[in-house]
This record gives C-alpha cells, structure tokens and sequence, in this order.
C-alpha cells in the first residue's frame, strides 16, 4: 500500500490494515531486538567471567539495575564455594550467593558456567559438574 498524503481519503478498513502491516513489523523489530539483546549479555557474561570491569555499561539496553560491589570477584567466591567440593553449574550459583556474593543478573547461572569454563581455576570432573583445582 502507497501512503497517501491525506488519510482522511483512507477507509477504515484501509487504515486497520496499515495499523496491522505496522504492527507485524514492529514484532519483527522486536524479535531481532531480543536476539541481539541475548547477544549482548552472552558477550557481557564472557567479559564479567574473564574479570573485566565495566561489562555492559553504556550499550544503551533498558531493564539494568544498580550493579552490587562485592568484596571477591565470581571466580574467586566460586573458588571458595567449590574447594574440596563437587558441584553442578546451579548448585555453585546458589553456593556463591548464600555466602553473599550479590548480583542481580537475569542470567546469573550462565555468568557461573563460563567462569567455571574459562577461568582455569576449576576442573571439570563429568559434563556440568566441577571442583576447585
């Protein structure tokens, strides 16, 4: 459909129609918005595991809270949490937060398994589960 210059000469129907072809794309846009999103936190994950500060800030990406201080960094409170201990990737998540390590990332658990990947403070003993070294 062309656009017209004047929407009074539209039918409604007409008009209920482009409203639609407008909303479709505007799903289309929020669906690439939402991969590109998980893009984001999956690479702002991979940064915070390898201990880089300020991951994430200044993407511009609405939903983010106020970021916690802790007194460790993940890998050295996930370092205490698994010493002489065996843990799958969720049970070490809760471990490091009941001893306090504080954080409000919606994808806390996955922050957990690629520190526990990359760090090289960990061994992996069977598929999901790892000790301290």
């Amino acid at each position: 459909m062309s656009r017209p210059a004047n929407l009074a000469k539209l039918s409604v129907a007409d008009l209920q129609r482009e409203i639609q072809r407008r909303q479709r794309g505007g799903q289309s846009l929020l669906r690439k918005r939402a991969k590109l999103v998980a893009k984001l936190e999956a690479l702002d994950a991979q940064i915070a595991a390898l201990g880089i500060a300020g991951a994430g800030h200044g993407v511009g990406l609405v939903g983010g809270g106020k970021r916690h201080k802790n007194e460790t960094s993940l890998v050295e409170a996930l370092a205490a949490a698994l010493k002489g201990k065996t843990m799958g990737v969720s049970e070490a998540a809760d471990a490091v937060q009941r001893a306090g390590y504080k954080t409000t990332s919606a994808n806390f658990r996955t922050m957990v398994n690629i520190a526990l990947i990359n760090s090289g403070k960990f061994k992996r003993i069977e598929r999901g589960q790892y000790t301290a070294k």
